[in-house]
């Protein structure tokens, strides 16, 4: 009924059987969620494999629901009438795409306000929704999980900053820890007396709490939140970074304190034009970027990630069995993808087969990436011929995978890229090349040809593409093909397999068994 094929049964190796065709993940298939936060109301449908969904869905309103909140109690008029109608619309949408019911959370406006019981009566007496309000501590376990959608087994703290509040949440082995709530959003700090000294006070006061409650949290900081993703592409704009990926990018402590005096310094008018940051968002930046600067002092954090995953994530990870939540995200996602979009699904697992003798003593993470790879390599086999390497590049950087590094989109890309062409000289994708080391490049293109050599020995039944063995003392690497076989191995195949040995600087055999 999904137009996807079968795939035949057996042993799936290190790739594990994909989940999204069980009962349990299907369910998950299309899945809507709506956040009502203080600053924005977004409605996000997921749809795809459940493990790495896909956005089948995205709209965010800026309501300002939590604007004058310090000072009246009660949540923003216009706003409120804003997040009304933006919602009566997420219902009927939502209805149309087979995604109801939405599951509809409230953040911290509407929990604090005065008025707060009173709107989300009327939001489910006019458009039948019912809001759920969240307490901090909770909001900032789904901000957690969320982070682990996208990266499994990871640990750290989980910053999530929204218009009113700011939580924290720590994770450890796939589980979320402790957690705590503040009133250090940016719509919170800006209703503060004192001027900017009695503000950075406060946020010094309210950072030194947070600290002792939380303790010592000097692994990976994962920021969550439209304020920390607006300082990140400001970031980026300042370093000239080439891959404006938000999703895993990684500022240092140093970074951090050179952006928010780049904030302090620059025309925020021209700051918005200049990153993409949308106008309602970019008042809230230099706020936002006073507490960062001081959580990043107060937390000494090893390194910083952005995550683009959050709360909306987390709604979605709740939904999740246990047996989805332990699977690779990137491998998950990417059987998907060959199981729809490749000519033969399944092939990606013989070709990483007959690939891994190349790569025999390379770690447990690149090895993933190049399962990855395989299973991608015949995905954009519609794209036009002239244009087809470029596009594999370009979906493989930017496309929202999660549990991919920068530096292994790139990767990643390459060997997609050399899938289909021998030189990546001439693209316009090569200021990207810089963000990966020269050896890994070398070796992303190895895969590339072995791949697209590999792809020539494409057979429809059971039997095995033929066999590498790879002597890298000898620099010889060796073809063993059956009699059977023998027949696929014509002249471009050759060629191809001589462009093979010529990457690995190798001589060349060719058995006939």
């Amino acid at each position: 009924m999904d137009g996807l094929e079968p795939y035949e049964p057996g042993d799936w190796g290190p790739f594990g059987r994909p989940l999204f065709r069980d009962a349990q993940a299907r369910a998950l298939s299309r899945v809507g969620v709506v956040d009502v936060g203080s600053n924005s109301v977004r409605l996000v449908v997921f749809d795809g494999a459940a493990r790495s969904p896909a956005y089948f869905y995205n709209e965010k309103v800026m309501c300002a629901l939590g604007a004058g909140l310090g000072e009246t109690g009660r949540l923003n008029p216009e706003g409120r009438a804003r997040a009304l109608r933006a919602l009566a619309r997420f219902a009927l949408l939502a209805r149309g795409m087979g995604a109801s019911p939405l599951t509809v959370v409230a953040t911290a406006a509407v929990r604090d306000a005065a008025d707060g019981p009173e709107f989300c009566d009327e939001v489910e007496r006019e458009t039948g929704l019912k809001l759920w309000i969240v307490d901090g501590r909770e909001e900032a376990r789904l901000s957690a999980q969320g982070v682990l959608l996208g990266w499994p087994g990871s640990y750290g703290l989980v910053c999530d900053i929204g218009g009113a509040s700011m939580e924290l949440a720590e994770i450890a082995e796939g589980r979320v820890g402790r957690r705590l709530s503040s009133e250090l959003g940016p719509l919170k700090l800006a209703d503060l007396p004192g001027g900017r000294k009695g503000r950075r006070g406060h946020i010094q006061k309210v950072m030194d709490r947070l600290a002792r409650e939380m303790g010592p949290q000097h692994n990976r900081l994962f920021l969550v939140g439209g304020s920390w993703r607006a300082i990140a592409r400001i970031d980026m704009h300042r370093r000239g970074y080439p891959l404006h990926v938000l999703h895993e990018y990684r500022m240092s402590r140093k970074s951090v304190s050179e952006t928010v005096k780049y904030i302090e310094k620059s025309d925020l008018d021209a700051l918005r034009a200049s990153c993409g940051v949308s106008s309602s968002r970019i008042g809230l930046v230099p706020l936002a970027a006073e507490v960062l600067y001081r959580l990043v002092r107060t937390f000494q954090p090893k390194d910083i990630a952005l995550s683009s995953y959050g709360i909306r994530e987390g709604l979605l990870y709740e939904q999740m069995p246990q047996e989805l939540r332990d699977r690779d995200p990137l491998i998950e996602a990417c059987l998907f993808s060959e199981a729809k979009d490749a000519r033969l699904p399944g092939f990606g697992r013989k070709l990483y087969d007959f690939v891994l003798p190349l790569f025999r003593n390379v770690p447990e993470a690149r090895l993933r990436i190049i399962q990855a790879a395989c299973l991608l390599h015949d995905v954009s086999w519609r794209a036009h011929p002239d244009y087809r390497a470029e596009i594999c590049f370009d979906n493989a950087t930017r496309a929202n995978l999660g549990g991919l590094k920068h530096a292994e989109r790139i990767y990643l890309g390459l060997a997609l890229l050399h899938r289909y062409r021998n030189k990546r000289e001439g693209t316009p994708f090569e200021p990207l090349f810089s963000l990966l080391p020269e050896a890994d490049r070398a070796e992303a293109e190895v895969l590339g040809k072995a791949m697209r050599f590999g792809a020539m020995l494409w057979m429809s039944d059971n039997g095995r593409p033929g066999e590498l063995r790879w002597f890298p003392k000898k620099k010889l690497l060796e073809l063993r093909l059956s009699r059977a076989a023998a027949p696929l191995f014509g002249e471009v195949a050759e060629a191809r397999f001589d462009a093979l040995c010529a990457a690995l600087g190798a001589e060349r055999a060719v058995r006939i068994l």
